[in-house]
């Protein structure tokens, strides 16, 4: 009972240290607040949650899908689960064993965004980079991809964004996690953390 006791106050610090640094600091003031309090976030669909368990082992995800859901552990503990989007038809989400090179708080697509005039007038509402010229004054504005975690050099990673269709793929190859999701993964995750894909 003490171990149990000494690991969960050692866990609210940790949580409280992430949220003094932003990682878990957002629109959703209660967040921060429930995982101090509870140990625990839950969606307000029941579905995406975090238990701020110890486990026995360093974080790990699996990436399923055919679900359209991320799995969290921290060793052979299960402590949440997310719904995702990945990538639609044409833009598939490579399957595979990954881990986590790069973490950035605030990043832009350099492929995927919008197009404007000279003027701000917006041209192309949904630009590929390689495909859709910017006319002369105007500028390519990268789709926002906040708490990002890259995977793969080709510019696969996880990332905060919508996910319109829950269930359903969406993206153009990344993982999209609900914005609080996104964060508290971002808060666990390290650079290594591995992340299985499974069809």
């Amino acid at each position: 009972m003490l171990h149990l006791r000494f690991a969960f106050a050692s866990l609210s610090t940790l949580l409280i240290s992430s949220c003094a640094n932003g990682l878990l600091s957002g629109d959703d003031p209660g967040l921060q607040r429930d995982l101090n309090r509870e140990h625990t976030y839950q969606s307000e669909s029941g579905f995406s949650y975090w238990d701020n368990l110890p486990g026995d082992g360093p974080m790990r995800v699996t990436i399923d899908l055919s679900d359209q859901t991320a799995y969290f552990f921290k060793g052979s503990v299960h402590v949440g689960k997310s719904r995702v989007a990945t990538g639609m038809r044409g833009h598939e989400t490579p399957t595979g064993s990954f881990s986590i090179t790069e973490m950035t708080v605030d990043k832009r697509s350099n492929l995927y965004g919008r197009i404007y005039s000279a003027s701000g007038e917006l041209l192309v509402p949904d630009a590929d980079s390689r495909r859709d010229s910017v006319p002369a004054g105007g500028k390519f504005v990268g789709a926002e991809m906040p708490n990002w975690m890259r995977l793969t050099s080709s510019g696969i990673g996880l990332h905060a964004g919508p996910i319109p269709q829950p269930g359903h793929p969406s993206s153009h190859g990344c993982i999209r996690m609900p914005k609080n999701m996104a964060k508290i993964m971002f808060a666990n995750a390290r650079i290594g953390t591995p992340v299985k894909i499974v069809p």
